[in-house]
């Protein structure tokens, strides 16, 4: 086995939603497999700790910041991304926004900004970004899904469609694409300490129930989601397409 097949030296990855939790664990994780990474959040400042984190590895960093909700700022995100290094090896589709409300009195502008946010930036960053993959006749493609890409949860009924729908889009690529040597997968995270799942955290019933199902009886730490990302953004995937891989502690071989 090629000892440098988990190497990411020498590729430029794009994150979104690097600022905090899973997507500055994965972007710092990239880094540390030698990657220079470009880390965007809807904040101008946001990703300024997770550049930090990343230039303690000796590769080089930058932001742009982009509000996912719009497809003008999703258009003028992917043009500078591919200009800073010329190219984007990888794509992590990782920032996402969750609305909790009972389905019967669930707004539509909070449906909307969902489904644009988690699954319209999505594709939208996949098809731009991955036109320049086409032309380097390589590139890899790494959608965040959930836990609920399997499940119906509870009172998040636009984060479950928006996560089955990620999935959907994920195998459509990767069906797509991978007769020019790009590959495209979801990693599905279980439950992490992260701010999109603070409610539950906060809420006993909720957590223990979680913790209960969990067999190692704990919560995820967002660094434990890296060697997932870096596997899948690495030469040690470039078999594995279209897949969705789990990394949740065993939570679904419960």
């Amino acid at each position: 086995m090629d000892k440098y097949m988990f190497s990411l030296v020498g590729k430029t990855a794009l994150v979104t939603g690097a600022s905090r939790g899973l997507g500055q664990a994965i972007a710092v994780g990239f880094a540390s497999a030698g990657a220079d990474v470009i880390c965007s959040s809807s904040s101008i400042n946001g990703c300024v700790d997770t550049v930090k984190k990343i230039e303690q590895f000796g590769v080089k960093a930058t932001t742009i910041a982009a509000d996912l909700n719009d497809a003008q700022d999703v258009k003028l995100l992917a043009e500078q991304a591919q200009k800073w290094q010329g190219k984007v090896d990888i794509l992590v589709n990782n920032a996402g926004t969750i609305s909790r409300c009972p389905a019967v009195d669930f707004p539509e502008d909070e449906w909307l900004n969902v489904m644009n946010v988690n699954v319209n930036s999505a594709f939208l960053l996949s098809r731009l970004i991955g036109r320049g993959m086409l032309e380097q006749g390589r590139g890899k493609i790494i959608n965040i899904a959930s836990m609920l890409s399997f499940s119906g949860g509870i009172t998040v009924p636009a984060y479950t469609a928006s996560k089955h729908a990620l999935v959907g889009i994920t195998k459509a690529l990767a069906n797509e694409w991978a007769i020019d040597n790009i590959q495209v997968n979801a990693i599905a995270p279980g439950y992490f300490k992260t701010d999109n799942t603070q409610a539950l955290q906060d809420d006993p019933e909720r957590n223990q129930a979680i913790t209960d199902r969990i067999p190692s009886g704990k919560w995820g730490e967002p660094e434990q989601i890296c060697g997932a990302a870096v596997f899948l953004a690495s030469d040690a995937s470039d078999y594995v397409n279209g897949h969705v891989l789990a990394v949740d502690g065993g939570w679904l071989a419960r």
